[in-house]
């Protein structure tokens, strides 16, 4: 960055005071809450996060400095909580992505597993099932095992983990049968998670356990 374009000292001390200005509202935002989705918390939470943000902004471009705060951004936020305050029936949200490492071990395992049927049950030309095809090593992996199970034993099958999160969602009720079936992920709604379990690479090997404004549950490890 040119000199030019630099904050001015007079800019970077103003940016520390919006912060300290942000620290007193949040607090008296926290003392006088109505309740866990206080509406007035959150907003001077995501107030705070800007102004600490634009600190350490300003403090790096001059002074070439940080702060050892991490705060996330509002992005990261969960909005206000929005469902039933006693949930009926919870909807649980699970994404893991995996890598496929090692094709030619998740096409052993595969047909070890379509051997073993055709072995218990007879089946001629079961052997066949899987051949080259990864898209039907996958389908008989999956197929054979739980999600809990591959991803405890992933590298035994030739994949390499990547981000995962688990969202439990409140629900008014529970639905009828076969009713989402048809499109399973359309109606997933951030405002009614009740807590949220984070698992990636970015994050310190520590687990670390934060507590949005509405009082809900994010896990990092």
């Amino acid at each position: 960055m040119s000199d030019a374009a630099q904050p001015t000292a007079a800019e970077v001390r103003a940016a520390a005071e919006a912060v300290k200005a942000a620290l007193d509202r949040h607090l008296a935002a926290v003392e006088n809450r109505t309740g866990d989705d206080d509406p007035a918390v959150y907003a001077a939470f995501n107030d705070l996060a800007a102004a600490a943000e634009a600190y350490d902004e300003r403090l790096y471009d001059r002074y070439d400095e940080v702060t050892p705060f991490e705060i996330p951004g509002v992005e990261d936020s969960l909005p206000p909580y929005a469902g039933p305050e006693q949930p009926n029936a919870l909807s649980v949200l699970i994404r893991r992505d995996y890598a496929v490492a090692d094709a030619q071990r998740l096409l052993a395992q595969a047909q070890h597993i379509a051997d073993a049927e055709r072995d218990d049950e007879g089946e001629a030309g079961a052997s066949a099932a899987v051949g080259s095809s990864v898209h039907a090593a996958i389908g008989v992996l999956f197929g054979e095992y739980e999600p809990d199970e591959i991803a405890s034993r992933h590298k035994e099958f030739g994949l390499e983990e990547g981000d995962s999160t688990l969202w439990v969602a409140a629900a008014d009720e529970l639905p009828e049968a076969g009713e989402w079936l048809a499109t399973p992920f359309d109606q997933a709604d951030p405002s009614r998670v009740t807590c949220r379990f984070d698992v990636s690479a970015v994050f310190d090997e520590d687990e670390l356990y934060e507590e949005d404004s509405t009082g809900r549950s994010h896990e990092h490890s």
